[in-house]
């Protein structure tokens, strides 16, 4: 802003201190409540006190995230708030991004630790519609009948089984799917 004279250089610069001392104002009692807050939970200015205090300085000072700080400078978040918010909670929208997909991620490993199997695109799930699924195929009845297929959503976690296709297909246990003759009389009738 240019200046036409020594006059409006000094009442400008007299104006600015008097902005920036309103609205330090509001920043000091913050900064007090806050604190007062932090004391309040402690009751004492022990380390759990300190190391509460330098991660909400250290977080409201990170600059990947602006929107912290903003909102606790524009009473959005409360000084009461910001004192109890876990490091989870003060994370910016970024991180939180890559926490819930790390998190994702682990909980879909362990299921495919746990379950084994082979991922594929061949299902459905019934729960969320997801086609990607982990199955396995596994002998649960004698040697002459056909393999109990599982399979797990790796979207949802819904988990499912496949009944053999054999005669035995008929029994109450798979609702599902018909028994093989009928399914062979639909299929001639279809293609005649």
């Amino acid at each position: 802003v240019p200046l036409n004279s020594t006059h409006d250089s000094y009442l400008n610069i007299e104006c600015r201190e008097l902005l920036v001392s309103a609205l330090q104002t509001d920043v000091v009692y913050i900064a007090l409540d806050l604190s007062a807050q932090i004391y309040q939970e402690f009751k004492s200015t022990d380390v759990k006190y300190k190391t509460r205090l330098r991660s909400r300085i250290s977080n409201l000072k990170d600059q990947k995230n602006p929107d912290l700080r903003r909102n606790v400078l524009g009473g959005t978040i409360s000084p009461q708030r910001i004192a109890s918010m876990t490091a989870e909670e003060m994370a910016s929208a970024e991180l939180k991004q890559i926490r819930e997909a790390l998190t994702r991620e682990s909980i879909r490993q362990h299921q495919l630790s746990k379950f084994g199997g082979t991922e594929t695109d061949m299902f459905v799930c019934s729960r969320c519609q997801g086609k990607s699924c982990t199955y396995t195929q596994v002998q649960t009845r004698s040697a002459d009948e056909p393999m109990t297929t599982f399979v797990l959503c790796n979207g949802c976690g819904n988990r499912w089984k496949f009944c053999p296709s054999s005669p035995a297909f008929s029994s109450p246990r798979c609702p599902f799917h018909p028994p093989p003759p009928l399914l062979f009389l639909l299929v001639t009738h279809l293609s005649s």
